[in-house]
């Protein structure tokens, strides 16, 4: 198993050593776009769990009305959250930017 990951590695880097200036650099674009996915979805992920543990105290076939209540403002705090950081990110990479 080692050996055919260091031969994709090298079968990888000789790829990349091939491809020109604007290749390359598309590709570290996608690279990063997936990698930022990944990171989203990790975060939505530790969020779910955050919440399950916080608004579900017995798991059933249907929610009751508190639990609903609590996943609903839990999900919203969340949603507020991350537009607010996004904003402020937004802000500062314009700053940097002028």
């Amino acid at each position: 198993m080692r050996r055919a990951r260091r031969s994709q590695v090298r079968n990888l880097t000789r790829t990349m050593a091939e491809l020109g200036e604007a290749d390359e650099a598309e590709l570290q674009r996608l690279v990063a776009a997936e990698q930022q996915k990944a990171q989203f979805t990790a975060q939505v992920h530790h969020f779910m769990e955050l919440c399950w543990d916080k608004c579900v105290e017995k798991p059933g076939n249907r929610l009751d009305s508190r639990t609903e209540n609590c996943l609903s403002s839990c999900v919203d705090r969340f949603i507020d959250t991350t537009l607010a950081i996004t904003s402020r990110f937004a802000q500062i990479v314009q700053k940097g930017g002028q």
